[in-house]
């Protein structure tokens, strides 16, 4: 007797913080609307380093056992309670002897996405992201999405659009795949911004307007039919790529760029553009990294 396997599933980091069950909340309506599974993980290590005079053998493992397995308990909760009105989910929680980045890291390899979330707004994010999300960001083996702790009565963006970066490159057209993916999934509206710059290229603006406006017409050439449902909004524009994302997001419930833009067109490199709008960004953000 066959069983049809499961599908890959939702992966998301937890460490006992508001922000992380922020990240459960979204992991697991994302696993819901997608039918897959949910494995919330706890690495016991510090994601940071110890410092000097620090020893391993001073670390209390049973303490960070204790506080771990409360964490996901307290996550397996929050994800059963906001998956259950969308669709029950499949929940596995995982207490593991190692520092979140390599953990969160290598389980990618098997899932769908990887979700992490973030403390605060602006600078003070800032900061925080460069020990787990940008890391994570940058070398994750699947798509990352980065969610920021509400703020206490922020932007109602439940009905907002989501918002993707587009360049041209192949970073930036599995952005648009998951994108529309998205787009359906959440009954949203969807916006394309393309931006370019005169650097480099001696045309007048007009002609690179008018180049720009067509790279983005044969970008999402074909997304009309098989998304039909999906309302596409177009934004092409000179400037710098991450702030009109960030602009043109003002109320969007999701953003999502490519992790690579080479090849892309001239001054839409999503590469550095997705590190930009991540740590800047007030709604969640999906760095469409590929499947390794």
């Amino acid at each position: 007797m066959s069983s049809t396997p499961l599908k890959p599933p939702v992966l998301v980091g937890v460490d006992g913080s508001e922000a992380a069950l922020a990240a459960v909340r979204w992991a697991a309506v994302d696993a819901a609307q997608h039918g897959a599974p949910l494995h919330i993980v706890y690495g016991i290590g510090a994601p940071i380093d110890f410092g000097p005079g620090i020893a391993f053998d001073q670390i209390d493992y049973e303490s960070f056992r204790t506080a771990g397995s409360a964490a996901v308990a307290a996550a397996r909760e929050t994800a059963i309670a906001a998956a259950t009105p969308i669709h029950p989910i499949e929940v596995e929680t995982f207490v593991v002897d190692a520092t979140p980045i390599p953990v969160l890291r290598d389980r990618s390899k098997d899932a769908r996405l990887l979700v992490v979330g973030t403390h605060g707004f602006g600078a003070l994010r800032r900061g925080l992201l460069g020990s787990v999300s940008t890391s994570l960001a940058r070398h994750a083996h699947c798509p990352v999405a980065v969610i920021p702790q509400p703020a206490e009565g922020g932007t109602d963006r439940t009905n907002g659009p989501v918002v993707v970066g587009v360049d041209g490159s192949p970073g930036g057209a599995l952005a648009l795949d998951v994108a529309f993916d998205e787009a359906t999934r959440r009954r949203a509206a969807l916006v394309a911004v393309l931006t370019w710059s005169e650097f480099n290229r001696y045309i007048p603006r007009a002609e690179m307007q008018n180049d720009a406006e067509e790279l983005l017409a044969e970008s999402i050439a074909g997304y009309a039919e098989k998304y039909p449902d999906v309302r596409i909004q177009r934004v092409v524009v000179e400037g710098s790529p991450a702030k009109h994302i960030l602009a043109t997001a003002d109320h969007a419930q999701l953003i999502v760029v490519g992790s690579h833009g080479h090849g892309g067109f001239a001054g839409m490199t999503l590469g550095s553009v997705s590190q930009a709008v991540m740590h800047a960004a007030e709604c969640p953000v999906i760095i469409a990294r590929p499947h390794d």
